[in-house]
């Protein structure tokens, strides 16, 4: 019982508090630090109890996932070709036969991928991933075409821009196709340029060509087989573009 300082029971003391009451209580700033308090102690508690191992573990966890990942890929190599179709014969070029300067031969626009190429039938042109050219093929095709030129017997000498070597003759030029068509049973290769006569400052165009080399290609080939029916293709080219320009020669 309590009483008050006259000896009389307190109402107040013995009346029972209600629900919200109590709520409104434990809803207050201190409550609710005392609270936040006792679950960051609990929350510690709990961490502690996982070993350091443990957690460093867990950590690490997708980083090795990621690393199991990188290791399981299959390590394949990049096989690289050249294309440098030869002459078969050299010949020997007369007295007095002129320079030729060859002033390059650029690629079209997608035939300087380095990746070989082949046709599908839908027209679209699938790269081999892991089958390559040497360089790009127009530069490639340059430098065969320079070493079957001085092999034809045309000329005297065939330089390149810069030399000191009096050329009357320039030969300009682009790669415009070098692809394989399993489908059509055959690999192509295209050169397209002009033939120019520069003599005295005056420069005048004696021939332009547009020519093309295929070679025979079986429906199931290989990379390896797509090359080499590629660059047999292109020395057919060069063969035609060697006819053409003993045909431009003598206009």
């Amino acid at each position: 019982m309590i009483l008050d300082r006259f000896g009389v029971r307190s109402a107040k003391a013995l009346r029972p508090q209600s629900p919200a009451r109590a709520s409104a209580r434990l809803a207050s700033p201190h409550s609710r630090r005392a609270a936040s308090a006792a679950s960051a102690s609990l929350a510690g508690r709990q961490h502690a109890s996982v070993p350091a191992a443990g957690r460093r573990l867990l950590i690490a966890a997708p980083l090795l996932l990621g690393a199991c990942s990188v290791l399981n890929q299959p390590n394949i190599p990049i096989m690289r070709y050249a294309l440098s179709p030869r002459r078969p014969d050299t010949r020997q070029a007369p007295r007095g036969a002129g320079v030729l300067q060859l002033r390059g031969i650029r690629g079209a626009a997608g035939v300087q991928d380095v990746g070989l190429r082949t046709l599908q039938p839908d027209g679209a042109i699938r790269l081999a991933p892991y089958d390559e050219w040497i360089a790009p093929p127009g530069e490639l095709t340059e430098a065969a075409l320079r070493a079957w030129l001085s092999a034809s017997g045309l000329f005297s000498a065939v330089v390149s821009p810069g030399s000191r070597a009096d050329a009357t003759l320039v030969l300009e030029g682009e790669l415009t196709s070098l692809e394989a068509v399993p489908y059509a049973s055959e690999a192509r290769a295209g050169l397209a340029g002009v033939l120019l006569l520069d003599r005295g400052g005056t420069t005048r165009v004696l021939m332009t060509f547009n020519v093309t080399g295929s070679a025979p290609l079986a429906a199931d080939a290989d990379e390896p087989t797509k090359a080499a029916a590629m660059q047999a293709a292109l020395g057919q080219a060069f063969t035609r573009l060697e006819d053409a320009m003993v045909s431009g020669l003598r206009r």
